[in-house]
């Protein structure tokens, strides 16, 4: 029988190739500029990075909001973990592979700031936050706050106990341009009555990447004695941040958009006091009633998925978080500047750093976004998506650290175009 070290010993390439990656990383950040600002010019630093990846240059992924590829060394590990698991899968997954769930736990509660014991993996954040939206007891009559700029998974899960429990949706229309953040809090004041029963607030709004006052919103939660749940799947990672700046009871997220895990890998975070009340999506024994571990039971999985994210973390810390997000804001800087003095484009995100970090979303009056979209994708090789909010449209551009500036010039020439001569 080949024992997990004989394969170890097998892969030794691959060990080797992933040892020699973060052994690059770590060396490229003992060298880096401490001041994140200064360190977002540095191309030399920034070409590295990017070699850290296998990517298809001819097709520039602006659509990181949506999922960003993996570094190679969290490839390499997803692929050993499957390759070992399929030679024995009920021995080796179960007994050695799924074991090591707990250390990924351990290292994930570590980047959120909170306890271990209240950090469930996931396969997605729609899974985590429909543990919360469904596993929340209401009754009919009750209603369920939320915004326009929120998810449509989400909503959608709402709509779904209004047609089975008869629960009420309700949502506020913020500004998705605000002029500060108190008007974000004021649109949740205005939408509670004394039926509201829960709230669910984006951290970061998928459609132009505005940022909300979660902490506020969930201090106004507490006021209330209105439980609050925060969707926080396009912030994780892409900037700094602990849960305590957040305060919130239960939080789900993805892990792979700006922490670049492995596809199919989530996290969903519940406030100890809470766990007991909060009801699984998928049965779990009595036992489990207080256990974290209750929201994992979806019979049987991949174990090597959610190994491979102590990688991701890795390479996450390595780089720094303060380095990602200042580097986010100067690769957005450099294509909105070239063209936010046309007078027929249109911001519908706020670019100031304390609104916005990585994700913008812009229009180009007269193009939809459809065939702006399109006209990127087929003539440029760029690829974007588009939005199509109540109020408003644009497509949303989403660079990550692997981005070069040649491909940002690009997409700026290209809008540059657009905007002055069309896309006929």
């Amino acid at each position: 029988m080949i024992s997990r070290r004989d394969l170890i010993w097998s892969g030794v390439c691959l060990a080797a190739f992933r040892n020699e990656t973060l052994a690059l990383v770590e060396k490229l950040i003992d060298k880096a500029e401490r001041n994140p600002e200064l360190a977002a010019q540095d191309e030399d630093f920034w070409a590295q990075i990017q070699q850290a990846f296998d990517l298809d240059r001819n097709v520039v992924n602006f659509n990181n909001g949506g999922c960003s590829p993996a570094p190679r060394i969290v490839e390499e590990a997803l692929k050993r973990q499957i390759d070992y698991s399929n030679k024995a899968p009920s021995y080796y997954m179960w007994r050695e592979l799924e074991p090591e769930v707990e250390a990924v736990r351990r290292r994930l509660a570590q980047t959120f700031g909170c306890d271990t014991e209240e950090i469930a993996l996931t396969r997605n954040a729609s899974e985590a936050l429909e543990i919360c939206l469904l596993g929340i007891e209401l009754k009919a009559g009750d209603e369920v706050l939320t915004t326009n700029l929120d998810y449509p998974r989400m909503i959608t899960t709402i709509q779904q106990r209004e047609r089975r429990e008869g629960v009420k949706l309700v949502q506020v229309k913020p500004p998705h341009v605000p002029q500060n953040k108190r008007e974000l809090l004021a649109a949740f004041e205005a939408g509670i009555t004394d039926k509201t029963k829960l709230m669910l607030v984006s951290q970061v709004s998928f459609k132009n990447g505005q940022m909300f006052p979660v902490k506020d919103v969930c201090d106004l939660g507490r006021k209330h004695g209105i439980p609050v749940i925060c969707d926080g799947a396009h912030a994780f990672c892409q900037f700094p941040f602990k849960h305590a700046d957040l305060a919130c009871d239960y939080y789900g997220t993805s892990l792979h958009k700006w922490l670049m895990a492995p596809m199919g890998t989530g996290m969903l975070h519940v406030n100890k006091a809470k766990i007991e009340s909060l009801w699984p999506m998928m049965a779990a024994g009595e036992t489990q009633s207080k256990d974290i571990r209750k929201f994992e039971e979806i019979g049987t999985h991949p174990a090597a998925n959610h190994n491979a994210i102590a990688e991701a973390i890795t390479f996450h810390e390595m780089i720094g978080v303060e380095r990602k997000a200042a580097r986010f804001r100067y690769l957005r800087k450099r294509w909105t500047e070239r063209i936010a003095d046309l007078k027929n484009v249109t911001f519908h995100t706020n670019l100031n750093p304390e609104h916005s970090c990585a994700i913008t979303t812009v229009e180009i009056k007269g193009i939809t976004a459809g065939d702006l979209g399109s006209w990127l994708l087929t003539k440029h090789g760029i690829y974007v998506v588009g939005i199509q909010a109540d109020d408003f449209a644009g497509i949303r551009v989403t660079p990550n650290v692997y981005s070069t500036v040649n491909e940002v010039d690009r997409f700026a020439d290209a809008m540059v175009h657009a905007a002055k001569h069309g896309i006929a």
